[in-house]
């Protein structure tokens, strides 16, 4: 393992550095990762590897052939988020693009897939240049679209797994806003399944003067806001995990029009498929209940944006991670992780493919914040979490951490 991770010095972190730098000033949303794609692929090609690109519209796969020996496949996603960032970073994005409606928005890596980018071309570069050091096949995996939850669908339904050679483990790795330089591992459920649904509700728009004219779609979605809140606090064990968010509600364009219909976006993330099919359920009954009480014209209309699975972590092949983890950064730095309720589509790969797959976190966040941070009970306050405006990690020793680990990770294997 010394032997590959040799030739990971100062010129190399340097040159990361100023990938994961270009890349933070460039973030691309969902499906349009293709200036990403296009220097992942590059980088790849540089390395040696065999590349693919459009796998799944805008993901790339770089094969990397080495003898006999079991396929491993380490996987980045690359999209980012409708984020206007705020961390005054010299090198933070100003971007803006188009959602999949054609809205305008901000664009910011809120959740470090910048990041996850860079470490796994770091550890391309390093297993491609220590190959004499180990036998097998690398399968590097760039993932559109896992922010949307379809990106690991997407490549999977585009033949990865006919296309390419078939991995006999999975691993990933993501930033999480914990001291930087530590790990973060955990066997069994690691992360959550999450559902997110579009509700429309109609009313009968009319004059603002005269409201018994119409029905009101905004009294009634801020009626169905409220039951919605009662369904995990008093539908759902307390004993069990589960959270629903309402994120967005939107109605009308003028103050003194009662518009004819309102919308509300809501997520939903639990452990339990009976948890989760329960809940779905009570949303339907609850949303259906409320227009009916306020008299709406139409039935309600349920879209479903995103899904996404469970994450499970295989047992032995955990086991043997956080072994490695541990004999190569030192128990100090390697510590077990609660269950999350964050989501990943993630698993996606290796339940596709029979084979077992680890996903572990790396700590982003500044030493010395955080351990104040943490005296003071005020973790949530000052240390900023994913999918802040203010999420953005200290590039070291979060780079070299994450380059790292995925080669150790990836040599418990190879070796």
């Amino acid at each position: 393992m010394n032997d590959v991770l040799a030739a990971f010095d100062d010129r190399a972190r340097a040159g990361l550095t100023a990938l994961y730098e270009d890349l933070h000033r460039h973030p691309e949303p969902a499906f349009q990762e293709e200036r990403t794609a296009g220097i992942a692929a590059a980088r790849l090609r540089d390395a040696g590897f065999e590349v693919t690109t459009g796998v799944g519209r805008t993901g790339v796969v770089g094969v990397l052939r080495n003898g006999e020996g079991p396929t491993v496949a380490l996987r980045a996603d690359m999209d980012a988020l409708p984020v206007r960032e705020r961390t005054g970073l010299p090198y933070a994005s100003t971007a803006t693009g188009r959602d999949a409606d054609g809205e305008r928005i901000p664009l910011m890596h809120a959740c470090g897939h910048d990041m996850h980018v860079t470490w796994l071309c770091g550890a391309a570069d390093l297993l491609a240049s220590g190959r004499e050091h180990w036998r097998g096949t690398v399968l590097a995996l760039f993932q559109p679209a896992e922010e949307l939850g379809a990106g690991a669908l997407a490549m999977l339904d585009d033949g990865l797994l006919e296309r390419f050679p078939v991995p006999g483990v999975v691993l990933g790795q993501h930033l999480f806003p914990h001291p930087a330089g530590t790990l973060l591992h955990r066997a069994g459920e690691v992360m959550a399944t999450a559902d997110s649904i579009e509700i429309r509700l109609h009313g009968r728009g009319s004059h603002g003067s005269q409201p018994e004219r119409g029905v009101d779609p905004v009294v009634l979605a801020a009626a169905t806001v409220m039951r919605l809140q009662t369904i995990i606090s008093r539908e759902v064990s307390p004993l069990e995990r589960a959270v629903l968010t309402v994120a967005r509600l939107r109605a009308g364009h003028k103050e003194n029009v009662i518009p004819d219909e309102a919308s509300i976006t809501l997520n939903v993330r639990t452990f339990s498929a009976k948890v989760r099919d329960d809940v779905l359920s009570a949303i339907r009954r609850v949303v259906e209940g409320e227009a009916r009480v306020s008299g709406a014209p139409r039935d309600p209309e349920f879209r479903t944006l995103s899904e996404f699975p469970l994450t499970v972590n295989d047992p032995a092949a955990t086991e043997r991670v956080a072994a490695a983890f541990t004999a190569r950064f030192g128990a100090d730095r390697v510590r077990e992780m609660e269950p999350m309720m964050g989501s990943e589509d993630f698993g996606l790969f290796g339940t596709r493919a029979g084979a077992p797959s680890v996903f572990w976190g790396v700590g982003g966040a500044d030493p010395d914040v955080y351990a104040r941070a943490e005296q003071a009970g005020r973790l949530a306050e000052d240390v900023p979490g994913n999918h802040s405006p203010f999420f953005a990690p200290v590039v070291e020793p979060t780079l070299s951490t994450g380059v790292e680990a995925l080669v150790t990770a990836a040599l418990a294997w190879l070796r």
